[in-house]
């Protein structure tokens, strides 16, 4: 993607793990890191869901995901678990340094995921909104929704409010 407000938009690579590290610390609270063991199966798993932003700096932000069917999500820590046939894209994981705020780099990354999801013809994005990011989410167009039975107790894995959107 071209830059835009000084940022470049591009598909993360297993270089950038080191980056994203630092960028998750950043921008997590207590609980909520995972490791670099668990990024990188993550990346492996669905590398064409997983994107960067840079500024001058380097990553200053990202976003992972994997095609995926509604109603399911991944735990805190959890493996990317990717449908063979899937119905949504469910977003994961992101994260923006303090560097990048104002600078709309979060709904960048979103829309980038949201139009991979209309170009692979997933029907719908998921996720689940933690740290009080909801009324971010609600702005992206998504709302609370109920995951699948079975699935609600990885709600649990996270710290806090937990809460799946579609």
């Amino acid at each position: 993607m071209r830059p835009m407000n000084g940022i470049r938009y591009r598909n993360m690579v297993s270089g950038d793990l080191s980056a994203v590290m630092a960028v998750q610390t950043e921008a997590y609270g207590d609980g909520f890191i995972e490791g670099v063991e668990v990024i990188a199966a993550r990346l492996e798993a669905a590398p064409e869901t997983a994107w960067v932003a840079e500024d001058g700096y380097g990553v200053c932000a990202y976003l992972v995901g994997y095609p995926s069917m509604e109603g399911r999500m991944t735990s805190l820590g959890g493996l990317f678990r990717v449908a063979p046939v899937a119905d949504c894209l469910y977003l994961h994981d992101l994260a923006v340094s303090p560097r990048a705020a104002g600078r709309r780099v979060g709904p960048s990354l979103v829309r980038k995921a949201l139009a991979f999801a209309q170009d692979a013809r997933l029907k719908s994005s998921t996720l689940v909104s933690v740290q009080a990011s909801r009324a971010f989410w609600l702005r992206q167009g998504f709302c609370v929704a109920m995951p699948c039975a079975e699935e609600s107790a990885k709600l649990d894995s996270y710290p806090g409010d937990a809460v799946y959107m579609a």
